[in-house]
C-alpha cells in the first residue's frame, strides 16, 4: 500500500529489481492545445502529471488535489479521475499512461503466466515534490520526440529515456519527501480538520500519530507555533464564523453545538479570545454592507471576514479569492462615476473604502452623502497600518488586533523552521514585465521574506530603492542561492521567464540541492494587504523549498 501523502513505503525501493515498466503514451497540454483538460475516466493504467508551468487540480476518486509545477501527480489503475488547469497566463503540463509489471527471476512456464498477474503496485502515489521541473521538461520533450517516430530504435530510445525520467522521479521522491515527524504532524493536523466536530483530546491525537503524549505535545507546538487543543480551538472558531455570515440564520446555539461546543458560554468566551469580538458582535456586524471602492482593499476587507457588498467589475479575481469570496453576492460597480454613484445610493452601503488617489474631489462630496466614507493612504502606510486603519473605521479593530497576533505567531513558527542566516542563503526577488526587471526590495514579497521570516538579500538588492531594475547580466552574475520571479502574463515577459528556466541548468547547483528559480503569476502576488501578504507566508516553506 502507497500513503496518501505520496511516500513509498518502506522497502518498496528494493523491489524496483523485480519490475519493469512500458510507456504506453505521451501528450503535451498547453495553451494552444493539446490533450487538456483530463475528462472523467477511470485509468487504465498508471498516470503520471507533470505540470511544467501554470497551476490547477485533479480529482481522484472524489478528493481533491491542487496540480502545480514543482510536484509530479502520481495516479493509479482502477481510480476515477478528472483535472484541469486554471485558465491563467502560460500553461503546460505533460500527461504519461505507463504499466508497472513484476520480472519474475525464473519464470518455469511463461506461456501460462497472464498479462493481468504480471502488474505490481508503483512505489508512489499522489503528489510527489521535484527538484527542478525544467529537468522533467527535458526529460518529456526528449521521449516525446522519440516515441513519434516511425523508427523501432527511436521508440527503444523513448522506453530508455522513461527509465530516466522514473529514476529521477523515485530519487527525489527518496530526497524531498518530508521527514517522518513533518509526516506524522501533517496527519495529526488533518485528523483534527476532519475530526473537529467531535470530542478530541491530547491522548486520542498521540495515538492517532503513533507516539507518546509528551513527544506528541511537543513536536506539534514545534511545527505549527501552538499547541494542538489551541489548533482545534482555532480551526473551530473558524468554521463557526464561516456560519455567522450575512446569507445564514443560524442560531449561535446550532452553531456551537454544530463545531463541537454543547456549552455555549463556553463558546462565546473561546470565540472571543480568538477573534476579538463577542459571537453576537460578529454576527451584526457582518450584515453591514461594506463597500469596496478600490479593488486592492478587498483583501484586507477578507482579512477582517467582510466581504464587500459591492467591489469593482474589472477587479482581477484570482482562484484564491473566489474560494472566500461569494462573487454572484456582490454588486460590480461600473467603470462610469456617474452610474456607480446610481448603483451606491440604490445598495445604500453603511461605509464606502477607497483609496486616496482613486477618487477625484467632485466624487468625495456625493460619496460622502450615500455612507461614511473612508481612504486608505497607499503611499505613506504599510499592510498592517492600513488593516489597522480599515479596522477602526468599521468597527473590526479587535479583529485586526487579534488577526495581526496570529500572523506574528505563524511568521515565528515558519523562521524556525527554515533557520537562520547562512543556512538559508541570499534571496533575490523580482518582477518580469516585458523586457524588464525591477527588484522586488520593499514592499509586498520582500517585507515577508525580508522582515518577516529574516532571509538575507542578495547583494545586488537595495532596500532603500523601490524601483530597482536590473539587467539579465546583473542578475545572473550576482549572489543569490534562489530567484523568485514575478512574470507577468504578456507574449514579452513569458518569452524573458522561458529564457531564464532554460539557463537554470547552466548556474551553480543550489546547496540544498533545490532548484534555484520559481515564479508566481502576477496576481494577487502583486497586491499589497493583509490577505496577499499572508499567503505569502503561508506558502514561504513550499516556494523556498520547491515543496508543496
Amino acid at each position: 500500500m502507497n500513503s496518501k501523502d505520496g511516500i513509498p513505503p518502506a522497502g518498496a525501493f528494493g523491489q524496483l529489481d523485480q519490475m519493469w515498466f512500458r510507456l504506453r503514451s505521451i501528450t503535451h497540454g498547453s495553451n494552444p492545445g493539446g490533450e487538456w483538460p483530463l475528462r472523467l475516466q477511470f485509468l487504465e493504467s498508471y498516470m503520471l502529471l507533470i505540470p511544467i508551468a501554470g497551476q490547477g487540480s485533479i480529482i481522484v476518486d472524489g478528493k481533491y488535489y491542487e496540480l502545480k509545477a514543482g510536484c509530479v501527480f502520481v495516479c493509479q489503475p482502477g481510480q476515477l479521475i478528472e483535472a484541469s488547469m486554471e485558465d491563467t497566463g502560460e500553461q503546460s503540463v505533460f500527461i504519461l499512461r505507463f504499466d508497472a509489471l513484476s520480472q519474475p527471476s525464473r519464470p518455469e512456464q511463461p506461456e501460462q503466466v497472464h498479462s493481468a498477474e504480471l502488474h505490481v503496485p508503483f512505489p508512489l502515489e499522489g503528489n510527489i515534490a521535484i527538484q527542478s521541473t525544467i529537468t522533467y521538461s527535458k526529460h518529456c520533450e526528449a521521449i516525446t520526440a522519440s516515441l513519434g517516430s516511425a523508427d523501432p530504435l527511436q521508440q527503444l530510445l523513448a522506453q530508455s529515456r522513461f527509465y530516466e525520467l522514473l529514476f529521477s522521479l523515485l530519487s527525489d521522491a527518496r530526497q524531498l519527501q518530508p521527514s517522518d515527524t513533518d509526516t506524522i504532524m501533517e496527519r495529526a493536523k488533518t485528523y483534527i480538520e476532519q475530526h473537529y466536530r467531535e470530542e478530541l483530546s491530547i491522548s486520542l491525537l498521540a495515538g492517532e500519530a503513533g507516539i507518546s503524549v509528551r513527544h506528541f505535545i511537543r513536536l506539534f507546538k514545534q511545527k505549527y507555533g501552538l499547541s494542538a487543543i489551541e489548533y482545534l480551538t482555532e480551526y473551530r472558531i473558524r468554521q463557526a464564523r464561516s456560519l455567522m455570515l450575512p446569507h445564514s440564520n443560524y442560531e449561535l446555539k446550532d452553531i456551537a453545538a454544530y463545531v463541537g461546543y454543547k456549552d455555549v458560554p463556553y463558546f462565546r468566551r473561546k470565540f472571543k479570545q480568538i477573534t476579538g469580538v463577542a459571537p453576537a458582535t460578529f454576527m451584526r456586524n457582518a450584515k453591514l454592507k461594506i463597500v469596496a471602492y478600490h479593488g486592492s482593499l478587498i483583501g484586507t476587507l477578507l482579512t477582517l471576514n467582510i466581504i464587500p457588498c459591492a467591489a469593482p467589475a474589472d477587479h482581477p479575481w484570482t482562484e484564491y479569492y473566489r474560494r472566500k469570496y461569494e462573487t454572484d453576492a456582490v454588486l460590480p460597480l461600473a467603470l462610469d462615476d456617474a452610474i456607480r454613484i446610481q448603483q451606491l445610493a440604490s445598495l445604500r452601503p453603511d461605509y464606502i473604502l477607497g483609496l486616496e488617489p482613486s477618487v477625484s474631489r467632485r466624487m468625495l462630496p456625493q460619496l460622502q452623502a450615500i455612507a461614511p466614507t473612508f481612504f486608505v493612504s497607499t503611499l505613506q502606510t504599510d499592510w498592517r497600518t492600513q488593516l489597522h486603519f480599515i479596522g477602526e473605521c468599521v468597527g473590526r479593530a479587535p479583529e485586526a488586533a487579534a488577526w495581526l497576533i496570529n500572523y506574528e505567531r505563524k511568521a515565528k513558527s515558519i523562521r524556525a523552521q527554515l533557520g537562520q542566516g547562512s543556512a538559508m542563503g541570499k534571496l533575490l526577488l523580482a518582477r518580469i514585465s516585458g523586457q524588464s526587471i525591477t527588484v522586488l526590495s520593499t514592499r509586498s514579497l520582500a517585507e515577508v521574506f525580508y522582515d518577516d521570516l529574516n532571509f538575507i538579500p542578495a547583494s545586488v538588492v537595495d532596500r532603500r530603492l523601490s524601483n530597482q531594475t536590473i539587467t539579465p547580466e546583473e542578475l545572473w552574475s550576482s549572489d543569490a542561492d534562489k530567484l523568485l520571479f514575478i512574470v507577468d502574463e504578456d507574449a514579452a515577459s513569458q518569452a524573458l521567464w522561458s529564457a531564464f528556466r532554460d539557463r537554470e541548468s547552466l548556474l551553480p547547483p543550489n546547496p540544498a540541492g533545490f532548484s534555484r528559480i520559481e515564479y508566481l503569476p502576477p496576481y494577487p502576488w502583486t497586491e499589497y494587504n493583509s490577505f496577499t501578504q499572508e499567503l505569502v507566508l503561508d506558502s514561504a516553506l513550499a516556494l523556498w523549498r520547491n515543496q508543496t
